[in-house]
Protein backbone atom coordinates (compact mmCIF):
# COMPACT_ATOMS: atom_id res chain seq x y z
CA UNK A 1 0.00 0.00 0.00
CA UNK A 2 1.16 3.65 0.79
CA UNK A 3 4.67 3.07 1.65
CA UNK A 4 7.96 4.80 2.24
CA UNK A 5 8.39 8.85 2.11
CA UNK A 6 6.23 11.03 -0.09
CA UNK A 7 4.77 14.71 0.29
CA UNK A 8 1.85 15.10 2.47
CA UNK A 9 0.01 15.95 -0.58
CA UNK A 10 0.72 12.94 -2.30
CA UNK A 11 -0.51 10.59 0.07
CA UNK A 12 -3.54 12.06 0.93
CA UNK A 13 -4.12 12.07 -3.44
CA UNK A 14 -3.39 8.18 -3.51
CA UNK A 15 -5.32 7.24 -0.35
CA UNK A 16 -8.04 9.20 -2.29
CA UNK A 17 -7.44 7.62 -5.41
CA UNK A 18 -6.92 4.24 -3.74
CA UNK A 19 -10.61 4.06 -2.48
CA UNK A 20 -11.63 4.15 -6.27
CA UNK A 21 -10.29 1.57 -7.51
CA UNK A 22 -11.92 -2.19 -6.94
CA UNK A 23 -11.38 -3.26 -3.57
CA UNK A 24 -11.50 -6.99 -1.97
CA UNK A 25 -15.31 -7.92 -2.11
CA UNK A 26 -16.89 -7.23 1.64
CA UNK A 27 -20.22 -8.89 1.86
CA UNK A 28 -21.71 -6.49 4.59
CA UNK A 29 -25.37 -8.60 5.62
CA UNK A 30 -28.00 -7.53 8.32
CA UNK A 31 -28.64 -11.59 8.99
CA UNK A 32 -26.04 -14.31 9.32
CA UNK A 33 -26.07 -16.76 6.28
CA UNK A 34 -28.67 -19.70 6.34
CA UNK A 35 -26.45 -22.06 6.18
CA UNK A 36 -24.91 -21.64 10.04
CA UNK A 37 -28.03 -21.19 11.47
CA UNK A 38 -30.40 -23.75 13.09
CA UNK A 39 -33.64 -25.11 10.63
CA UNK A 40 -36.51 -23.02 13.11
CA UNK A 41 -34.09 -20.04 12.45
CA UNK A 42 -34.27 -20.34 8.68
CA UNK A 43 -37.85 -21.47 8.64
CA UNK A 44 -38.44 -18.40 11.18
CA UNK A 45 -36.75 -15.67 9.03
CA UNK A 46 -38.25 -16.87 5.62
CA UNK A 47 -41.57 -16.44 6.97
CA UNK A 48 -40.48 -13.22 9.13
CA UNK A 49 -41.32 -10.48 7.18
CA UNK A 50 -45.00 -12.13 5.52
CA UNK A 51 -46.12 -12.88 9.20
CA UNK A 52 -48.66 -10.23 10.21
CA UNK A 53 -48.78 -10.81 13.90
CA UNK A 54 -44.85 -10.51 13.61
CA UNK A 55 -45.96 -7.11 11.98
CA UNK A 56 -48.02 -6.15 15.15
CA UNK A 57 -45.55 -6.82 17.75
CA UNK A 58 -42.70 -5.25 15.65
CA UNK A 59 -45.08 -2.04 15.34
CA UNK A 60 -45.78 -2.41 19.16
CA UNK A 61 -42.15 -3.08 20.00
CA UNK A 62 -41.31 0.57 18.04
CA UNK A 63 -43.73 2.48 19.97
CA UNK A 64 -42.12 1.40 23.09
CA UNK A 65 -38.06 1.88 21.33
CA UNK A 66 -36.88 5.72 21.37
CA UNK A 67 -34.16 4.31 19.04
CA UNK A 68 -36.70 2.38 16.17
CA UNK A 69 -36.87 5.59 14.52
CA UNK A 70 -33.25 5.60 13.21
CA UNK A 71 -31.87 2.22 14.04
CA UNK A 72 -33.25 -0.66 12.40
CA UNK A 73 -32.46 -3.97 13.85
CA UNK A 74 -33.35 -7.25 11.90
CA UNK A 75 -33.19 -9.67 14.93
CA UNK A 76 -33.41 -12.67 13.42
CA UNK A 77 -33.46 -14.11 16.72
CA UNK A 78 -36.94 -12.85 17.79
CA UNK A 79 -38.86 -15.87 16.65
CA UNK A 80 -36.22 -18.66 17.55
CA UNK A 81 -37.05 -21.18 20.16
CA UNK A 82 -34.46 -20.31 23.16
CA UNK A 83 -32.54 -24.06 22.59
CA UNK A 84 -32.34 -22.76 18.85
CA UNK A 85 -30.84 -18.97 20.15
CA UNK A 86 -27.88 -20.96 22.21
CA UNK A 87 -27.24 -22.32 19.46
CA UNK A 88 -27.24 -19.44 17.08
CA UNK A 89 -24.85 -17.36 19.38
CA UNK A 90 -22.34 -20.16 20.17
CA UNK A 91 -22.21 -20.49 15.94
CA UNK A 92 -21.80 -16.21 15.23
CA UNK A 93 -18.90 -16.71 18.65
CA UNK A 94 -17.45 -19.43 17.03
CA UNK A 95 -17.12 -18.13 13.29
CA UNK A 96 -15.33 -15.30 14.47
CA UNK A 97 -12.39 -17.89 15.68
CA UNK A 98 -12.89 -19.53 12.65
CA UNK A 99 -12.25 -16.61 10.28
CA UNK A 100 -9.30 -15.06 12.57
CA UNK A 101 -7.53 -18.45 11.69
CA UNK A 102 -8.13 -18.15 8.15
CA UNK A 103 -6.76 -14.51 8.52
CA UNK A 104 -4.02 -15.49 10.06
CA UNK A 105 -3.22 -18.20 8.30
CA UNK A 106 -3.56 -16.46 4.64
CA UNK A 107 -1.16 -13.47 5.90
CA UNK A 108 1.65 -15.76 7.25
CA UNK A 109 1.27 -17.59 3.41
CA UNK A 110 1.58 -14.28 1.79
CA UNK A 111 4.02 -12.59 4.21
CA UNK A 112 6.02 -15.33 6.67
CA UNK A 113 7.11 -12.26 8.56
CA UNK A 114 3.67 -10.37 8.94
CA UNK A 115 3.12 -10.70 12.38
CA UNK A 116 7.08 -10.64 13.60
CA UNK A 117 6.60 -7.17 11.55
CA UNK A 118 3.22 -6.25 13.37
CA UNK A 119 4.88 -7.17 16.80
CA UNK A 120 7.47 -4.56 15.99
CA UNK A 121 5.83 -1.60 16.53
CA UNK A 122 3.61 0.94 14.99
CA UNK A 123 4.00 4.07 13.23
CA UNK A 124 0.84 5.16 11.25
CA UNK A 125 0.18 8.00 9.08
CA UNK A 126 -3.30 8.31 10.01
CA UNK A 127 -5.46 9.08 13.22
CA UNK A 128 -9.26 7.78 11.16
CA UNK A 129 -11.50 9.34 13.94
CA UNK A 130 -14.73 7.45 12.21
CA UNK A 131 -18.63 6.48 13.04
CA UNK A 132 -19.20 3.11 14.73
CA UNK A 133 -21.51 1.99 12.10
CA UNK A 134 -20.85 -1.52 11.41
CA UNK A 135 -20.66 -1.55 7.69
CA UNK A 136 -17.88 1.42 7.58
CA UNK A 137 -14.61 -0.98 8.45
CA UNK A 138 -11.95 1.76 7.86
CA UNK A 139 -9.07 0.16 6.72
CA UNK A 140 -11.44 -1.77 4.02
CA UNK A 141 -12.90 0.86 2.85
CA UNK A 142 -9.45 3.24 2.56
CA UNK A 143 -7.77 0.09 1.55
CA UNK A 144 -5.25 0.88 4.44
CA UNK A 145 -3.64 -2.15 6.03
CA UNK A 146 -2.73 -2.87 9.59
CA UNK A 147 -0.09 -0.14 11.25
CA UNK A 148 -0.88 2.20 9.11
CA UNK A 149 -3.69 4.04 10.62
CA UNK A 150 -4.83 4.47 14.42
CA UNK A 151 -8.41 4.75 14.73
CA UNK A 152 -10.87 5.79 16.95
CA UNK A 153 -15.09 5.66 16.10
CA UNK A 154 -18.18 6.79 18.22
CA UNK A 155 -21.54 7.03 17.01
CA UNK A 156 -21.54 9.77 14.60
CA UNK A 157 -17.48 10.50 14.26
CA UNK A 158 -18.26 13.15 16.61
CA UNK A 159 -14.97 14.73 18.34
CA UNK A 160 -16.26 16.60 21.44
CA UNK A 161 -13.79 18.24 24.16
CA UNK A 162 -15.32 17.24 26.65
CA UNK A 163 -15.45 13.36 26.01
CA UNK A 164 -11.88 12.03 27.56
CA UNK A 165 -11.68 9.17 24.97
CA UNK A 166 -11.54 11.01 21.72
CA UNK A 167 -9.60 13.71 23.62
CA UNK A 168 -6.75 10.72 24.91
CA UNK A 169 -6.77 9.32 21.34
CA UNK A 170 -6.12 12.77 19.50
CA UNK A 171 -3.18 13.29 22.27
CA UNK A 172 -1.58 10.03 21.75
CA UNK A 173 -1.95 9.94 18.15
CA UNK A 174 -0.61 13.23 17.75
CA UNK A 175 2.29 13.44 20.00
CA UNK A 176 3.36 9.97 20.51
CA UNK A 177 2.62 8.61 17.47
CA UNK A 178 3.34 11.50 15.53
CA UNK A 179 0.32 10.82 12.58
CA UNK A 180 0.77 13.33 9.80
CA UNK A 181 -2.81 13.35 8.56
CA UNK A 182 -6.02 13.32 10.53
CA UNK A 183 -9.14 12.38 9.06
CA UNK A 184 -12.67 12.63 10.22
CA UNK A 185 -15.06 10.68 8.11
CA UNK A 186 -18.75 10.66 8.06
CA UNK A 187 -21.22 8.50 6.07
CA UNK A 188 -24.33 9.37 4.03
CA UNK A 189 -27.74 7.77 5.82
CA UNK A 190 -25.99 8.42 9.52
CA UNK A 191 -28.33 7.16 11.73
CA UNK A 192 -26.93 9.16 14.38
CA UNK A 193 -27.47 12.29 12.43
CA UNK A 194 -31.36 11.55 11.36
CA UNK A 195 -31.90 10.74 14.89
CA UNK A 196 -30.66 14.16 15.86
CA UNK A 197 -33.08 15.94 13.41
CA UNK A 198 -36.01 13.86 15.24
CA UNK A 199 -37.93 15.63 17.97
CA UNK A 200 -37.69 12.76 20.31
CA UNK A 201 -36.05 11.78 23.69
CA UNK A 202 -33.25 9.24 22.79
CA UNK A 203 -32.72 8.77 26.55
CA UNK A 204 -28.39 8.63 27.19
CA UNK A 205 -27.95 9.69 23.69
CA UNK A 206 -29.55 12.82 23.74
CA UNK A 207 -26.17 14.68 25.48
CA UNK A 208 -24.38 13.18 22.84
CA UNK A 209 -26.70 14.15 20.22
CA UNK A 210 -27.28 17.13 21.17
CA UNK A 211 -23.72 18.56 19.48
CA UNK A 212 -25.18 17.21 16.50
CA UNK A 213 -28.51 19.05 16.97
CA UNK A 214 -26.15 22.15 17.93
CA UNK A 215 -24.71 22.04 14.51
CA UNK A 216 -28.24 22.58 12.94
CA UNK A 217 -28.95 25.28 15.16
CA UNK A 218 -25.97 26.83 13.38
CA UNK A 219 -26.60 25.78 10.07
CA UNK A 220 -30.85 25.87 10.51
CA UNK A 221 -31.52 28.44 7.74
CA UNK A 222 -29.52 26.71 5.43
CA UNK A 223 -30.80 22.79 6.29
CA UNK A 224 -34.61 24.05 6.29
CA UNK A 225 -34.10 25.96 2.66
CA UNK A 226 -33.98 22.29 1.14
CA UNK A 227 -37.13 20.05 0.79
CA UNK A 228 -35.75 17.01 0.10
CA UNK A 229 -35.49 15.50 3.44
CA UNK A 230 -32.22 12.63 2.15
CA UNK A 231 -30.84 15.57 0.91
CA UNK A 232 -31.15 17.90 4.31
CA UNK A 233 -30.17 14.66 6.28
CA UNK A 234 -26.83 14.06 3.97
CA UNK A 235 -25.84 17.97 4.29
CA UNK A 236 -26.41 18.49 8.00
CA UNK A 237 -23.58 15.05 7.61
CA UNK A 238 -21.15 17.28 5.97
CA UNK A 239 -21.45 20.42 7.85
CA UNK A 240 -21.37 18.05 11.07
CA UNK A 241 -18.15 16.45 9.51
CA UNK A 242 -16.53 20.57 8.94
CA UNK A 243 -17.65 21.14 12.51
CA UNK A 244 -15.72 18.02 13.77
CA UNK A 245 -12.79 19.00 12.15
CA UNK A 246 -13.04 22.65 13.40
CA UNK A 247 -13.01 20.54 16.82
CA UNK A 248 -10.14 18.92 16.21
CA UNK A 249 -7.85 21.40 15.00
CA UNK A 250 -9.02 23.70 18.75
CA UNK A 251 -7.15 20.81 20.35
CA UNK A 252 -3.62 22.22 22.13
CA UNK A 253 -2.00 19.21 20.61
CA UNK A 254 -2.62 19.47 16.99
CA UNK A 255 -2.03 23.19 17.03
CA UNK A 256 1.27 23.25 18.58
CA UNK A 257 2.16 20.42 16.35
CA UNK A 258 1.32 22.46 13.34
CA UNK A 259 3.05 25.40 14.43
CA UNK A 260 6.17 23.26 14.93
CA UNK A 261 5.99 20.47 12.19
CA UNK A 262 3.35 21.36 9.60
CA UNK A 263 1.40 18.27 10.26
CA UNK A 264 -0.79 16.51 11.30
CA UNK A 265 -3.13 17.94 8.58
CA UNK A 266 -7.15 17.76 9.37
CA UNK A 267 -9.05 16.01 6.06
CA UNK A 268 -13.05 15.56 6.41
CA UNK A 269 -14.11 13.14 4.71
CA UNK A 270 -17.83 11.65 3.85
CA UNK A 271 -18.21 7.62 2.34
CA UNK A 272 -21.21 6.65 0.64
CA UNK A 273 -22.96 3.63 0.75
CA UNK A 274 -24.38 3.77 -3.34
CA UNK A 275 -21.01 4.03 -4.58
CA UNK A 276 -18.57 3.03 -1.87
CA UNK A 277 -16.27 6.06 -2.40
CA UNK A 278 -14.59 8.74 -0.08
CA UNK A 279 -15.93 12.46 -0.59
CA UNK A 280 -13.21 14.89 0.24
CA UNK A 281 -15.03 18.30 1.61
CA UNK A 282 -11.80 19.87 0.93
CA UNK A 283 -11.12 21.38 4.23
CA UNK A 284 -8.57 24.00 4.44
CA UNK A 285 -6.56 23.23 7.72
CA UNK A 286 -5.15 26.25 7.42
CA UNK A 287 -7.39 28.95 7.22
CA UNK A 288 -9.81 27.16 9.68
CA UNK A 289 -7.15 27.63 12.05
CA UNK A 290 -6.81 31.11 11.02
CA UNK A 291 -10.61 31.47 11.80
CA UNK A 292 -10.31 30.19 15.04
CA UNK A 293 -7.13 31.15 16.87
CA UNK A 294 -8.21 34.74 17.71
CA UNK A 295 -10.27 32.55 20.30
CA UNK A 296 -9.20 29.20 20.55
CA UNK A 297 -5.14 29.98 20.06
CA UNK A 298 -3.42 27.06 22.22
CA UNK A 299 -0.24 27.47 20.43
CA UNK A 300 2.31 28.54 23.74
CA UNK A 301 2.62 25.09 25.72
Amino acid sequence: MLRGRVGYASLHSSLLSACAKPAPVIVISPTIPSSILPSSARSCSSSHSSSSSSSSRSGSSSRNNPYSTWFNSNDITRNMAPSDISKYLQQTHDRVFDHNRAWAAEQKQKDPDFFAKLSAGQSPEYLWIGCSDSRIPAEQISGLGPGEAFIHRNIANLVVNTDLNVMSVIEYAVCHLHVKHIIVCGHYGCGGVKAAMTPKDLGLLNPWLRNIRDVYRIHEKELDSIADEAARYDRLVELSVTEQCRNVIKTAAVQQSYAKNQYPVVHGWVFGFEDGLLKDLKINHKEMLHSIQKIYNLTEG
